[in-house]
């Protein structure tokens, strides 16, 4: 008898990873449904105890797996309800449950440039952040310089905070060209220092009304921009040669 080879397929790439498995979430609603801790490791997860590891700290990171899913997905709702405490378990046993067919299918929003960063980094990191005066993601990504170090310049941020923000941007690239969209915008009416002056092609005088012919032009120069850097320059050659004839 002949099998088809099956292929295991790839998870999506906006996949939450961590999500309890099957005998995590047995353990889980057993508990929820009144069954001791203890019983319920002991009957769904024995091979989790031992060596020093109890039925409650099992519990404990099962829970966490799960609201640690709940966060990641920005669903705070769901992050409140799984906050109860464990003597609170049988009132809210139903809306875990629900919470935990929610959650298994939930994707991450998908981050825009606006965003504030806390709602994607840790209180840590954010509390850095701020105090540096950088609030959303459109802050952020421009102050993220593609060296190394980076971080060096935000004191109290940290090499293991800088990588997170670093995957984080790797994971989502529109975002750091948005950010780059939006900073040309703000500058267009922005006063920008002459040598960086670009004018477009239509207004920089080439194709003026009043503009000699070029054969008895005496500045060496084709538009507006050109002409100004000529006089400018013929200034300056006054300008020393004034000075040197004073000193002489």
């Amino acid at each position: 008898m002949k099998t088809r080879l099956t292929l295991p397929v790839a998870p999506a790439a906006d996949a939450i990873t961590g999500f309890p498995d099957a005998d995590e979430l047995a353990v889980l609603r057993a508990w929820y449904a009144g069954v001791s801790v203890r019983q319920a490791v002991a009957r769904y997860l024995p091979a989790a105890l031992g060596h020093g590891r109890s039925a409650r700290g099992v519990l404990g990171r099962i829970r966490r797996k799960l609201f640690d899913v709940a966060r990641a997905t920005h669903r705070d709702d769901l992050v409140a309800l799984l906050s109860h405490s464990a003597g609170e378990r049988a009132q809210h046993a139903k809306a875990v449950a629900q919470a935990i067919d929610i959650l298994r299918t939930a994707r991450p929003p998908e981050p825009q440039i606006a965003d504030d960063i806390a709602q994607w980094f840790t209180p840590r990191a954010v509390r850095v952040l701020h105090a540096h005066g950088i609030r959303t993601l459109a802050d952020l990504t421009v102050r993220v310089p593609r060296r190394r170090q980076w971080w060096k310049a935000v004191p109290g941020l940290g090499a293991a905070s800088a990588r997170a923000i670093e995957a984080f941007f790797a994971a989502w690239p529109a975002l750091t060209d948005k950010a780059r969209a939006l900073i040309v915008a703000s500058q267009r009416g922005d006063i920008v220092p002459w040598e960086t002056l670009k004018l477009p092609h239509e207004v920089d005088g080439s194709a003026g009304t009043f503009r000699a012919p070029r054969a008895t032009c005496t500045l060496d120069a084709s538009n507006d921009y050109e002409a100004v850097q000529s006089l400018r320059a013929r200034e300056r050659k006054w300008t020393s040669a004034g000075a040197l004839k004073m000193l002489g």
